[in-house]
């Protein structure tokens, strides 16, 4: 009697038949297509993420990241140019579309919302979609974007925002507020024909919101005119309204934060506005630093089994750029990487998902053609028999057309622009450096940024996206849908 073969053994015969025969090639793939049916396995569901940490380095385009790298590793001793920042390696790299729906080069308001509602909007909004007009009260409450901070909360997750800015300031404000203008953090920044329309100010809204961790700066939005610039109220006092509906604990100090109950939200303003930049850091600071605010928010936001959201929020890397400063920036740029790897140090890559990204960049650039390992906050020195069009080979700094030196760092526009004979130009850590456009605060830039992500979900961090796309891919990793 004949036996009917198994179906995998039957296509296997008919594949090999066709290979050792030489006749058309159709039936072969016809067969082959059958044992790929057969043995092929469903596709493993992607791993879902416990915890997002989101890095955003304020302001930190390619050219920062570059000289961050640089200046980091000149500090340890190296050439600088070989170091590599606690991102570098990841696999996961994108780049990131940054302009606003009626902007061409950005702010952080409309870009930070782009990343945490998942939509564009105009420059200088939060939260508020781009149908109502920038200050207008009335559309803007019309037009309500979704906030990731809000979902969070809903999930029952944890969530902590952390910053080295005003905690009102556009980027962290961007987790919880909306607002048709960015700069209604206290109610003394509301022009006076835009109350009564139902918009509150920032202050007012984080501490009416639910969050577990939030530290930074901009205490004095908090505060009447006693002790801070909210408008009504000499004596208003939002924080302590927030203890008693929360119960929770408010810290002005880094040793008041540490010490501050584990088991109860706790809110850090440890200074009137934004936090002191790291170089002017002495070691009696009671600031804390951004690594020490971040490691404070994963502690605590950890002990919560659904897991939790923390955006941490490397503000002055963005001022620094505006004052012209490049080696201030690096400094900030330089504490934001050590936050960075205490986060990676201090969680499970198999259940956290670490992006690391910017807002917008600076016109911010690295020229001439130093030679390796030339002092990244200094004059150009060309290698050995000048640079691409530099035939000076003296020991000495590179010359420009106008017989003088000139940095390695420089900006197309800001306050160290040059009229009339231009001076040596300055070095080192405190320098502003020279640029081209006179202006009383240097810009952003408009080319994309990077985006970096390791562990789950972070496979979805590839190709050329809009910034909006960073939400999904935030909330995929969470597996809340596409």
């Amino acid at each position: 009697m004949f036996r009917t073969l198994p179906v995998l053994a039957t296509a296997a015969l008919a594949l090999a038949a066709c290979t050792t025969t030489g006749r058309d090639p159709a039936p072969q793939a016809q067969s082959a297509t059958v044992v790929t049916a057969v043995m092929e396995k469903p596709a493993p569901q992607p791993k879902r993420a416990k915890n997002v940490i989101m890095f955003i380095g304020d302001g930190m385009g390619i050219s920062t990241i570059t000289a961050m790298r640089i200046y980091a590793g000149q500090k340890q001793g190296g050439t600088g140019e070989e170091y590599e920042l606690p991102f570098d390696r990841w696999d996961h790299v994108a780049l990131v579309k940054t302009y606003n729906t009626d902007a061409q080069v950005p702010d952080s308001a409309g870009t930070a919302t782009a990343l945490h509602s998942g939509s564009k909007t105009r420059i200088g909004m939060l939260g508020i979609g781009p149908e109502a007009p920038r200050g207008d009260c009335r559309v803007g409450e019309q037009h309500h974007l979704p906030l990731l901070g809000e979902e969070v909360k809903e999930r029952g997750l944890a969530l902590g925002i952390v910053s080295t800015a005003r905690i009102t300031h556009a980027t962290p404000a961007s987790v919880y507020a909306r607002s048709v203008d960015r700069n209604w953090e206290a109610d003394s920044g509301i022009a006076a024909d835009q109350n009564g329309f139902g918009c509150r100010d920032i202050a007012r809204q984080l501490v009416e919101a639910e969050w577990d961790v939030a530290l930074g700066g901009g205490r004095a939005q908090f505060f009447g005119s006693d002790k801070g610039g909210r408008r009504t109220d000499a004596d208003a006092d939002l924080v302590a309204a927030w203890q008693e509906d929360t119960g929770g604990t408010f810290a002005e100090t880094a040793a008041a934060m540490r010490a501050a109950p584990a088991d109860r939200p706790l809110l850090g303003l440890f200074s009137q506005s934004h936090l002191e930049y790291t170089a002017d850091r002495t070691a009696d600071s009671a600031e804390p630093t951004l690594t020490d605010m971040t490691g404070e928010a994963i502690r605590r936001l950890s002990g919560d089994p659904q897991g939790f959201y923390l955006m941490v929020e490397g503000g002055r890397i963005d001022h620094a750029h505006h004052a012209g400063q490049a080696g201030y920036a690096l400094e900030e740029g330089a504490e934001f990487a050590r936050a960075i790897q205490y986060a990676v140090d201090n969680t499970d890559p198999e259940e956290t998902m670490i992006l690391v990204t910017a807002d917008h960049s600076h016109v911010f650039t690295i020229a001439g053609y130093p030679r390796r390992g030339n002092d990244i906050l200094g004059l150009v020195h060309p290698p050995a028999g000048g640079g691409e069009d530099d035939e000076d080979t003296q020991d000495g700094p590179s010359l420009a057309r106008d017989g003088k030196p000139y940095t390695t760092l420089g900006y197309a526009n800001g306050p160290g622009a040059v009229t009339g004979e231009r001076p040596v130009p300055q070095t080192g850590v405190g320098a502003i450096q020279q640029s081209l456009v006179p202006l009383g605060s240097e810009t952003h830039g408009g080319e994309d940024v990077a985006l970096f992500g390791t562990g789950p979900g972070a496979e979805n961090v590839r190709g050329i996206i809009e910034q909006d796309r960073v939400y999904h891919i935030i909330r995929r990793a969470f597996g809340w849908g596409d």
